[in-house]
């Protein structure tokens, strides 16, 4: 895993903001929205993509932890006007839905 206090993990961790989910749709569109599950770090996911960590990202797949958004998802995410946390790592734009904290 990266070193968090990383070149990359900051770079990617400032690249990293709440967006609207109706405003990815054009990237959803086109098949280039990964979820993460949200027990996983979204900054040290996309930073596996940055460095190319084929390994790590084939195991979070096959685990279901990474996957394309699928539609009853997005349609899911449009209706309740979803926010998510995103980051870009072209050609992808990793989402992950904001975790709710418990009271």
């Amino acid at each position: 895993m990266t070193d968090p206090t990383s070149e990359l993990m900051i770079k990617l961790n400032r690249e990293t903001s709440k967006i609207d989910w109706q405003a990815l749709q054009r990237f959803y569109a086109q098949g280039a929205v990964l979820v993460v599950a949200a027990d996983q770090d979204l900054v040290a996911t996309a930073a596996a993509f940055a460095e190319d960590n084929t390994q790590h990202i084939a195991s979070l797949l096959e685990k279901g932890l990474l996957q394309k958004a699928d539609e009853a998802q997005a349609k899911t995410w449009l209706t309740e006007k979803c926010e998510v946390w995103a980051v870009v790592v072209a050609p992808w734009v990793l989402v992950q839905r904001e975790r709710k904290l418990a009271s």
